[in-house]
């Protein structure tokens, strides 16, 4: 009896071992990009809380991660320099964005930070990663701005694991954009519009990413003056002024293109009748017969030609 009581502890322990063994195993393999992002944010701020660094740095990162092409690539852009003050590689490494190693590499994938549409990390902690070094004047306006407000993530638009980010190349700067802002992908596409497709022009000409005080992250303080900075001829005041003009350019034109000459939302004479409709000759010009004066041509601009306003004593009806 007693040797059997023996065998049978004895398989009683080896099965409590291996059911420990099969639960620690789920618990560890069970891949923590499926997590609830709430658990994992919690998890990332205890290990913030409780530092731990890995005493090797990028080495222990390296030891897994340096098969993967993608991530060998951070050593060819500034972020991997570490001969580059103020570089995460200079300071804690791959841990200097991706936070604290803890146990991520002993069997247990405990989390860490990542980046990008598809990580469990809400895209404001990642941004806060990003932000706790690149905060100047030109990201002052990021809380609260229209990518901020969509959550969007600054991985969303920029690549760190390369040797040159592809937003901050010119020629692919509008490409990068217009893969979310679809309806200006078409506009720019458009019989008039402004030079983006051909890289004349880019977003960020008129556009502040990562916010501005203004509408649309404008980079001046009204539509108009960011007109202006490129079209200093219409500015103002003029002695004659044509009020929708100086109220907001928009109001004609659609700054990423049209079907209508000079990127005007519709043709005249029916863009002026949207104001003049009731106007002595104005109201009768859509009924007109093509060959007069009224829609013939430019249209109300044969006789109004200085529809932006004018400096002539007689221009009072903006035909001079």
């Amino acid at each position: 009896m007693n040797m059997e009581s023996a065998r049978f502890k004895q398989k009683v322990v080896v099965f409590l071992l291996l059911a420990l063994t099969t639960l620690s195993f789920n618990t560890f393999a069970t891949p923590w990009d499926d997590r609830d992002p709430a658990e994992v944010e919690a998890i990332l701020d205890s290990k913030f809380v409780e530092g731990k660094y890995s005493p090797k740095g990028a080495d222990s990162c390296l030891m897994c991660h340096r098969k993967s092409s993608e991530v060998m690539a951070l050593f060819d852009g500034v972020h991997g320099n570490p001969d580059i003050s103020g570089s995460p590689m200079a300071d804690l490494q791959c841990e200097a964005c991706h936070g604290p190693l803890g146990k991520h590499n002993r069997g247990g994938k405990e989390p860490m930070i990542t980046f990008g549409a598809n990580s469990p990390v809400p895209a404001q902690k990642q941004n806060s990663v990003c932000l706790s070094c690149h905060n100047d004047e030109q990201r002052m306006a990021w809380s609260g701005n229209h990518h901020d407000n969509a959550d969007v993530s600054c991985s969303g638009c920029h690549l760190v694991h390369t040797g040159k980010d592809p937003i901050r190349d010119r020629k692919r700067e509008v490409e990068v954009c217009s893969s979310c802002h679809t309806q200006q992908k078409a506009d720019i596409q458009k019989r008039s519009a402004h030079p983006l497709k051909w890289q004349q022009m880019v977003c960020s000409d008129c556009h502040n990413p990562h916010g501005s005080l203004s509408d649309s992250n404008l980079k001046q303080m009204s539509i108009n003056e960011n007109c202006y900075s490129c079209h200093a001829e219409k500015r103002g005041p003029k002695l004659w002024e044509h009020s929708p003009v100086s109220d907001n350019c928009a109001n004609c034109h659609n700054p990423h293109g049209s079907v209508n000459e000079s990127m005007l939302i519709s043709k005249p004479p029916q863009l002026c009748q949207q104001c003049h409709a009731s106007d002595g000759h104005a109201s009768n010009a859509v009924f007109a017969n093509s060959n007069n004066a009224f829609n013939a041509g430019q249209s109300c601009m044969n006789c109004h030609s200085q529809i932006h306003g004018s400096n002539h004593p007689s221009g009072k009806l903006l035909q001079r």
